[in-house]
């Protein structure tokens, strides 16, 4: 198999889609153990998004999503202890307990959240590249938002504002088949998410969500364009979850076989395929990186399970700017 990705982005790809993959299946564990409570969405299936997204970007661009956030954030550098942390409701996590599994932040890393208004990061996300513009960088903002958010009000406002300003905002529809249960070809009749776009005369493409190569070419091309003030672009990328909308659904609106077709096409299958047929790497060195995401992960469990929980005082904290805001009463 001829590529012209080179081995070392390879391995980054395997081992960051590995990390992503076993947090989340680690995360479902916990969660049926009932260590983490409340709403719950996992990523498992759609790694390659937020692999080739890293490689396609710098670490001064912005990341905003939805409430699927969990492997965004760790992709993004949000450390996998205070993302466990968070969904364990501690102190040390990257919301300082507060936020849970739908609100991840890290603005260090340039990782904007997690939020569970479903849309509502598509206006944010503008905002963001609106800063980014006023204040003259060359930095870039991917907006991420489910198939199901394409039907909603604030995509269209922002997209129309977004091409009138020439924001350097790439829109990117996580589009994995289900808006929670229900099939887009329930909800529209546009079944291709990226026509959308024709309306604002934005550029548009869709994207083999399951292949991290496409999906960091598709990327590149659109932050380039972005980051020479040629506007934004909307990608449609196509990928596909293995678990229901969140840990409470039972999936009875798609086949088993549905699901075991879509693994075969497994993108961290592929990867490690590539890197064993193209680049020659050993089983021993795919060990080792599988050994160094298990302890990763259970460094991150450990550090979640000793950590404190949040101290009382900490309950009015952060819901105003004003710190002495007057309607404020112990």
């Amino acid at each position: 198999m001829a590529t012209k990705f080179s081995k070392e982005t390879y391995l980054y790809w395997y081992e960051m889609m590995l990390l992503l993959r076993r947090f989340e299946e680690k995360t479902g564990q916990l969660y049926g153990m009932q260590k983490i409570r409340g709403f719950c969405h996992l990523y498992i299936g759609q790694e390659a998004v937020a692999a080739g997204c890293m490689t396609a970007t710098t670490p001064d661009d912005k990341f905003i999503t939805a409430y699927r956030d969990h492997a965004l954030a760790i992709a993004k550098g949000v450390s996998a202890k205070s993302c466990m942390a968070e969904l364990f409701g501690k102190a040390t996590g990257c919301s300082k307990g507060k936020g849970g599994s739908m609100h991840f932040f890290g603005v260090e890393q340039g990782f904007f959240g997690g939020h569970g208004i479903v849309g509502a990061q598509i206006g944010t996300g503008a905002g963001l590249a609106f800063a980014e513009r006023y204040r003259g960088t060359k930095n870039v903002v991917l907006c991420f938002f489910g198939d199901g958010a394409s039907r909603q009000g604030m995509l269209h406002e922002t997209f129309n504002m977004a091409m009138l300003w020439d924001l350097p905002v790439v829109f990117i529809c996580e589009n994995n088949g289900y808006a929670m249960g229900t099939s887009v070809k329930r909800t529209s009749k546009t079944l291709d998410i990226y026509k959308m776009a024709d309306a604002y005369e934005m550029p548009a493409d869709t994207v083999d969500g399951m292949s991290p190569e496409d999906v960091h070419n598709a990327i590149l091309r659109a932050v380039n364009r972005a980051r020479e003030k040629g506007g934004p672009t909307l990608l449609e990328i196509k990928t596909y979850r293995y678990k229901g909308h969140s840990m409470s659904d039972p999936q009875k609106y798609r086949t088993k076989e549905e699901l075991e077709e879509y693994k075969t096409k497994d993108p961290i299958e592929h990867v490690l395929k590539v890197l064993k047929e193209d680049f020659n790497i050993s089983d021993e060195d795919v060990e080792s990186i599988n050994q160094r995401v298990k302890a990763e992960v259970e460094e991150a469990v450990k550090f979640a399970e000793e950590s404190p929980w949040p101290n009382d005082d900490e309950l009015l904290k952060d819901v105003y700017t004003q710190e002495d805001y007057p309607f404020i009463t112990d």
